[in-house]
């Protein structure tokens, strides 16, 4: 199996269902062909870069998996035909990915999430306003 990562934009107009419908093919396709997911991210709507099939704003999903390659092909050819996505990406990572490798690639993802929602709650914790003047605006007045 090979390491891929695939990147794709659907339309935002969306219902969730429809949303989790496409996510769900997709995640089948990849495990039906003897495929992992190590990591899946819905991004959520976000405003593209420039204007695609007259949207705006799309709604992006990040997929991380080990898959063959005949899975790509056929992932690949379900966003060609399927209109609800925009846009998609995939990147080959790596060529050879066993079990252990991909065990150790999701507790790797795991441990970034960790230390990434550690970063961001300590530096919410310092934004913290008490409603104060701070001492410059204190000596003005």
């Amino acid at each position: 199996m090979r390491h891929y990562e695939t990147t794709y934009i659907l339309r935002p107009n969306l219902g969730e269902d429809q949303c989790t419908e496409i996510i769900d093919r997709t995640n089948a396709i990849v495990t039906n062909d003897g495929g992992a997911i190590i990591c899946l991210d819905r991004w959520g709507v976000k405003r593209l870069a420039y204007e695609i099939n007259r949207e705006i704003q799309g709604y992006y999903v990040y997929m991380n998996y080990a898959a063959p390659g005949k899975t790509v092909d056929e992932i690949e050819r379900i966003f060609r035909i399927d209109d609800r996505v925009l846009r998609y990406l995939t990147v080959k990572l790596g060529d050879n990915m066993n079990a252990e490798a991909i065990e150790a690639e999701k507790q790797h993802i795991a441990e970034k999430a960790a230390a990434r929602a550690k970063a961001q709650s300590e530096n919410s914790e310092g934004d913290d306003f008490d409603g104060e003047p701070l001492e410059e605006e204190a000596s003005e007045e």
